[in-house]
């Protein structure tokens, strides 16, 4: 059988999403004939052209476009002083939001290729703002008519759209469809949906697919895993014949096969605000997943009734390690993203001795849990082989809502290992989330004073706040009354089904807002909370009482 496999746009444009190249690798050990397209790099490419931006009426940007790509791709450093310099790009929209004091702050005069990577990104997003507002309103550099897609309880905005012509984008996007499909001929399309920025794109292929080719064709991937669960749109038939959810996960245990995508097209951005996002978006890293689900698969906010999380299957770690080995061949790269939920620190241990065993040189990063287990001794090891940096949630920085969770670690565990990694020379994220049920302001205000302790210390370099959103698939939304909290209503979307209403259970009326819901203005806590860690990760605001950054009254830190 030949088989395509498609990642539509957009994901990210410094490095391949790796489902197709598990699949390929899945498939191709199967005896099937396989060819795997990066829809989402070659729009990118095709857009950020010379031709594509002088016909949009980029004149000046479509002289510099090929310059800075090749800049982007590590091809032609040497442009990185006039970039920095501000002397050669044109400055639109983006710029005018640059803070100099913050630009010089996290480059100075020695982050000569950083500052301009960052400042060549700034040039890129001008450009896609500019589609965006005046050529075609799907277009966006790392998603793609998402607003279509979030939060979508029924299929019609979407399908309504569908039933419009192509937009330019879509057009270019379905042109390099029809070659690659003309020159392989496939019998079977398979096209991965990892996020929502992916499913229109997703769709409008399929629908081309349905009309102009013979090809059988197949969605799945991490968005109809999660969202389609209680699918009952039949027009979704329309865009595919089949949509596979939990199939294929034996593809896990086969070494991912990246050698037919053209990894030197693919384009370093650089963001500056929060160190692990810059790391996400910056170099080219091989993403591959070192076990399959989570270990722990029992905390209360998380999807763990999902196969993908709570069905957890380890190898061996010189499976993992021959794995990294055979991709650095077909990449020529020598980091590694590990995307596992999180790592299982046993496996991580052995993984690093076997890459110490065989002298290899390689980087990686991934999630983690902040758990004893990252004793001193192992973070030393763990930098000694090549890991980076770690994210992991300390969510919500109190011990008696980390207990309701079933976090599985303590506030004390957590600073302890995060400590540790930081000692070690591992760079330190960590996610945290406000809003849960039953969660007081007190709380909230305690742990953002442990936060504020934390980077005061240096064991965290970077922080992400998100508001709690329940799901369908996590303990808090099977059985939210053990939590404090209730279902606004129990009947399935006809479309897409994840996040879920909720209300406290002592609140009897059936809106959900906010106020009745927290008692505060959450949407005022949240933004304060973003506002204080943004400043904390620029080494500002760390003497200032944490209060200080609410617009509501708030009582004081409470813990000593």
């Amino acid at each position: 059988m030949r088989i395509l496999l498609l990642t539509p746009p957009l994901t990210q444009l410094n490095t391949p999403y790796p489902a197709t190249a598990y699949l390929k690798g899945y498939y191709v050990a199967e005896g099937h004939e396989v060819r795997q397209v990066d829809l989402g790099i070659e729009v990118a490419d095709r857009v950020l052209s010379r031709d594509y931006l002088a016909g949009i009426g980029l004149e000046e940007q479509a002289r510099l476009i090929e310059p800075v790509k090749r800049f982007l791709r590590g091809q032609d450093d040497t442009l990185g002083p006039r970039i920095a310099n501000r002397s050669l790009l044109p400055e639109g929209g983006r710029f005018a939001q640059l803070d100099e004091d913050n630009l010089e702050w996290s480059f100075g005069v020695s982050g000569t290729t950083d500052k301009a990577q960052h400042l060549a990104t700034l040039f890129i997003e001008d450009i896609a703002d500019h589609i965006r507002d005046h050529v075609d309103p799907h277009f966006d550099l790392v998603r793609y008519a998402e607003y279509l897609s979030n939060d979508a309880p029924t299929f019609d905005p979407l399908y309504g759209e569908l039933q419009h012509q192509p937009s330019p984008v879509d057009r270019l996007m379905l042109k390099l469809l029809q070659d690659c499909v003309s020159d392989f001929d496939p019998d079977r399309v398979c096209i991965t949906i990892p996020f929502p920025g992916c499913l229109y794109g997703a769709l409008r292929c399929g629908q081309w697919l349905k009309a102009h080719t013979r090809a059988r064709v197949e969605l799945g991937g991490g968005f109809p895993n999660t969202e389609w669960r209680q699918l009952q749109e039949p027009r979704l038939y329309e865009f595919c014949d089949e949509v596979a959810i939990d199939g294929h996960m034996e593809a896990l245990d086969h070494c991912p096969d990246f050698s037919d995508l053209p990894i030197d097209k693919y384009l370093s951005l650089t963001e500056m605000s929060n160190p692990m996002h810059r790391l996400w978006s910056q170099g080219r890293w091989n993403k591959m997943v070192m076990a399959q689900g989570c270990y722990w698969h029992r905390c209360a906010f998380c999807d763990t009734t999902l196969p993908y999380i709570g069905d957890y299957r380890a190898p061996k770690a010189e499976i993992v390690v021959d794995h990294m080995e055979r991709i650095v061949r077909q990449t020529g790269r020598t980091g590694f993203h590990f995307v596992d939920e999180a790592l299982p620190p046993k496996l991580l241990r052995e993984v690093a001795e076997e890459i110490l065993r065989r002298g290899l040189t390689v980087s990686f990063w991934g999630n983690i849990r902040f758990e004893r287990a990252y004793t001193a001794e192992l973070c030393d090891l763990l930098a000694d082989a090549g890991m980076v940096a770690v994210s992991g949630g300390l969510e919500v920085a109190s011990d008696r809502l980390l207990r309701l969770m079933d976090k599985g670690v303590t506030i004390g565990q957590t600073v302890e290992a995060c400590r540790h990694l930081r000692q070690a020379g591992i760079m330190v994220h960590t996610y945290l989330m406000y809003g849960f049920p039953t969660e007081t302001l007190q709380e909230t205000v305690d742990a953002l004073e442990t936060v504020r302790r934390m980077f005061d210390e240096g064991i965290v370099q970077s922080a992400f706040w998100h508001r709690y959103a329940m799901t369908c698939h996590s303990p808090s939304g099977r059985n939210p009354e053990h939590y404090g909290a209730r279902r606004v209503t129990e009947r399935p979307n006809p479309f897409c089904n994840n996040e879920v209403d909720w209300l406290p259970v002592e609140t009897k009326d059936g809106h959900g807002a906010t106020d009745r819901q927290f008692g505060y203005d959450i949407d005022a806590v949240g933004a304060a909370l973003r506002m204080a860690t943004y400043n904390y990760m620029n080494g500002l605001g760390l003497d200032q009482p944490v209060r200080s950054w609410f617009p509501i009254r708030v009582p004081k830190p409470s813990i000593q």
